[in-house]
């Protein structure tokens, strides 16, 4: 058994499960849908505590910047391969619960479900996850913002992924939408319902509060 066996299995994400983000600080990057972590954790070792799990390790609330409280959260992702249990594979997710927005705070009761799918998505990188993705000439969200006014940002390319797809329709009809589903298309990270018709509303996408606020200016 090769060491990239699972890396090789897991690198490559289908085109169904990627969009372009097309403006925001992460504009010509490609975004990845959650949904498509889990289903690949699923087919790989087997439904979620079975063949693969998560501990919630630590929960906290930290101040930021104008009376904004950010939540971050830490896990210890386990895996069953090769029929036994990995280590801890840790992960850290974080998302806004207090962020300031035009018409004064707000605050998120689902701060802590969206750093966990940070969290897992972080985890999920270790192993591969949408290496192709992030790979992409070593070009991530980190180093795409030290980049910003050096030079315009330029646009990946993949070997294994075609991120020059047309962007999925942004506004679905209000029945179609699913609210577990909701995430903002700049920075990848899960929206409740009240911040998508905010973003819909005002910015014609979903995007999260501080996407909102970068989308602004």
């Amino acid at each position: 058994m090769s060491n990239l066996d699972l890396w090789e299995k897991v690198r490559n994400v289908p085109e169904t499960a990627i969009k372009q983000i097309n403006g925001g600080r992460l504009k010509g990057m490609s975004d990845i849908n959650p949904a498509w972590r889990l289903k690949t954790l699923t087919e790989q070792f087997g439904p979620c505590g079975v063949g693969w799990t998560y501990v919630i390790t630590e929960k906290r609330l930290e101040n930021g910047a104008n009376g904004e409280i950010a939540a971050f959260l830490d896990i210890d992702l386990f895996i069953k391969y090769g029929g036994e249990w990995s280590g801890a594979i840790p992960g850290t997710g974080g998302s806004s619960f207090i962020a300031k927005e035009r018409n004064g705070l707000y605050t998120s009761d689902e701060c802590f479900k969206m750093a966990l799918t940070d969290a897992i998505s972080v985890a999920c990188k270790a192993l591969g996850f949408g290496a192709d993705i992030y790979w992409n000439k070593d070009e991530t969200k980190y180093s795409k913002a030290s980049q910003e006014g050096n030079k315009a940002p330029s646009q990946p390319q993949s070997n294994k992924v075609n991120t020059n797809i047309p962007p999925a329709p942004i506004r679905a009809p209000k029945e179609d939408i699913d609210p577990d589903n909701l995430f903002c298309v700049d920075c990848e990270k899960q929206i409740d319902q009240k911040v998508y018709n905010y973003s819909m509303d005002k910015l014609k996408k979903p995007l999260c509060f501080n996407c909102q606020k970068a989308q602004k200016g």
